[in-house]
C-alpha cells in the first residue's frame, strides 16, 4: 500500500509537469472546482455560469466581458475521457424551458470545458493577438466534500468525536441505543456490522434533512456501486486503545482505513490535486432557519475541510516540483434572491463570519479568498409591503410545492453576525429574538433577449474573482 501511494505521487507529479509546461507555453487552462453542501445549488450555479459566459449581456462586472475582450466562447470535449460530461444542455433546458423546474442534484463527479477566445489588454494588447483560455469546470457532490477531513484522522479519534457530537441529537437515538449495547471487543459478526452501518446511514440521512453539515462518511449517502461493500459497512463505536485481532473494533477500524484508501484518497488524488480555483457554495439561509446548532456545525465544517484544498500560490516552478495549489477560494452564500437586496450585505457579513477561520488559514498560505451572497438563477422579484405600520422589503415568486404566487419576508437578519454566532457557539437550542423562515421557490419563466444569459445576482462578480485575473 505504501509503495502504491509513492507510485501514485510520482505519477501525479509527472502529470503536473506535463500540465504546467502545456499551460505555460500553449493554451492556459483554469481548473475550477465547484462544491458545496447539500441543497447549495451546485448544478444551477454551473449551468447559469456557463450560459452567462456564452451570452455575456448580464456580466458587466466580469471585466474582460465589459471591455469586449472576450471575442468568443464555445463548449469543447473535456480532457478527462474517464469523467462523465456535465449535462449542461439538459440542465439549461430544465431552467429555461416553457415549464421551468430545478434540475436533479449532483450525484457523481462530472466535468465541462468552456473555451474563451480573449484579447489581451494593457501593454500586450497591440503586440499579441487573441489567445484561447480553457475553463475546465469540475463538479462533485457536496456529500463527498467533508470526507476530506477524514484523511488525517484515525478510526478511534473519528469514532470518539462523532459519538460525542451526535449523542444528543434525536435523529441518532436509534443508532446510539444500539451502540450502547455493544461489546467492541466481541468477535466480529457481519450481520451486526451491517445493522450498525444501516442505522448510522439512516441517521446521516435524517441529519442532512435537519440541516446538519457533518454528514460523514459522504458515500453512505450516495453509495453508488459501492453499496453493500465492506468499505461502506462500518460505523463509529466506543473504543479504548488497541483491540484483539478478529474483534468488532478491529474490523471496524480496518474498514474505516479501507474507506479512506479506496474512496477518499483516490478522489483527492485524481481531482482535488489538479484544481487551482475553488468555489464553495453554502446554503447559509437554510442553516440559519434550522437554528444555532446547524449554524455552528456549518462553521466547523467549513474550517475542517479547507486544509484539503491545499491553498497557496500556484507558480510555474511550484507546478513542476510539487503539484498544484488552490490559488483562489470563494465562499458563496446561495439563494440571495430569497432576500430583499437591502439584506444582502447582512448575508455577506454572516458568510464572512462563518468562514473567518477557514479564510484566514487560506490567506496565510497565500491564497486569495472572498465571501459574497449570490443567486445563480434569480427566481424572485422584489416588492415593499406595509406590516403594522412598517415597510418591509419582500420577494415575490412561485412556490415550488403549490405553484401559487406568494410574497415572502424571511425575517430581519442581524447587522452584527455575532448575534448568530455567539448563541451558535454556546450550544443554544433556538434563536431568542427572531424566527428565520425559508421558502422554496420554483424557477421563474424566462424570456431572454439575444445575448443575455439567465438572470442572476452577483454571478459576474463571482466569475471576476475566480477567473478574471486569467482573462
Amino acid at each position: 500500500m505504501v509503495i502504491g501511494r509513492i507510485a501514485d505521487g510520482i505519477w501525479r507529479q509527472v502529470e503536473n509537469v506535463q500540465d504546467a509546461v502545456s499551460e505555460t507555453f500553449m493554451e492556459p487552462v483554469i481548473r475550477l472546482g465547484v462544491t458545496g453542501l447539500a441543497r447549495s445549488g451546485k448544478t444551477v450555479f454551473i449551468t447559469s455560469l456557463v450560459a452567462n459566459l456564452l451570452d455575456r449581456g448580464r456580466m458587466p462586472n466580469l471585466v474582460a466581458a465589459r471591455e469586449g475582450r472576450i471575442e468568443a466562447a464555445f463548449l469543447q470535449p473535456q480532457p478527462d475521457d474517464t469523467v462523465p460530461r456535465f449535462d449542461y444542455e439538459n440542465h439549461l433546458a430544465a431552467l429555461t424551458g416553457p415549464t421551468p423546474h430545478w434540475p436533479d442534484s449532483t450525484r457523481a463527479i462530472s466535468e465541462l470545458r468552456l473555451s474563451l477566445r480573449v484579447r489581451p489588454n494593457g501593454l500586450l494588447a497591440g503586440l499579441q493577438g487573441p489567445r484561447t483560455v480553457h475553463l475546465d469546470i469540475v463538479d462533485y457532490p457536496g456529500e463527498w466534500l467533508l470526507d476530506l477531513g477524514l484523511m488525517d484522522r484515525g478510526y478511534e479519534d473519528w469514532s470518539r468525536e462523532t459519538l460525542a457530537r451526535i449523542a444528543a441529537r434525536p435523529a441518532a437515538a436509534g443508532f446510539m441505543a444500539r451502540v450502547q449495547e455493544l461489546d467492541p471487543e466481541a468477535r466480529h459478526d457481519e450481520p451486526l456490522a451491517q445493522e450498525l452501518a444501516r442505522l448510522f446511514a439512516d441517521y446521516l440521512v435524517q441529519a442532512r434533512a435537519a440541516g446538519f453539515s457533518d454528514c460523514t462518511p459522504g458515500r453512505f449517502l450516495l453509495p453508488g456501486d459501492l453499496a453493500g461493500s465492506p468499505a461502506l459497512t462500518f460505523a463509529p463505536i466506543p473504543t479504548q486503545g488497541a483491540s484483539a485481532r478478529g474483534s468488532l473494533h478491529r474490523e471496524m477500524a480496518r474498514r474505516f482505513e479501507a474507506y479512506k484508501a479506496h474512496v477518499v484518497r483516490p478522489f483527492f488524488r485524481d481531482h482535488f490535486a489538479r484544481i487551482d480555483r475553488q468555489i464553495v457554495l453554502v446554503d447559509a439561509l437554510g442553516a440559519i432557519h434550522q437554528g444555532p446548532q446547524a449554524v455552528e456545525d456549518l462553521r466547523t465544517a467549513m474550517g475542517e475541510t479547507l486544509g484539503a484544498f491545499r491553498p497557496g500560490r500556484n507558480r510555474f516552478l511550484t507546478n513542476l516540483l510539487g503539484g498544484r495549489r488552490v490559488e483562489r477560494i470563494l465562499f458563496a452564500a446561495t439563494k440571495a434572491d430569497h432576500l430583499h437586496h437591502s439584506q444582502h450585505p447582512k448575508l455577506t457579513a454572516i458568510m464572512e463570519a462563518l468562514t473567518r477561520e477557514a479564510r484566514d488559514r487560506a490567506q496565510y498560505a497565500g491564497a486569495g479568498t472572498s465571501a459574497m451572497a449570490i443567486a445563480s438563477l434569480r427566481a424572485t422579484t422584489e416588492d415593499t409591503m406595509t406590516h403594522k405600520g412598517e415597510d418591509l422589503g419582500v420577494v415575490r415568486g412561485t412556490l415550488l410545492d403549490t405553484g401559487r404566487q406568494a410574497a415572502f419576508y424571511p425575517g430581519d437578519l442581524p447587522s452584527d453576525p455575532n448575534h448568530l454566532l455567539v448563541p451558535a457557539r454556546s450550544g443554544a437550542d433556538r434563536w431568542l429574538d427572531q424566527d428565520y423562515q425559508i421558502m422554496r421557490f420554483a424557477p421563474a419563466a424566462l424570456e431572454l433577449r439575444p445575448g443575455d444569459g439567465p438572470p442572476h445576482i452577483r454571478l459576474d462578480r463571482a466569475a471576476e474573482f475566480l477567473i478574471g485575473d486569467r482573462l
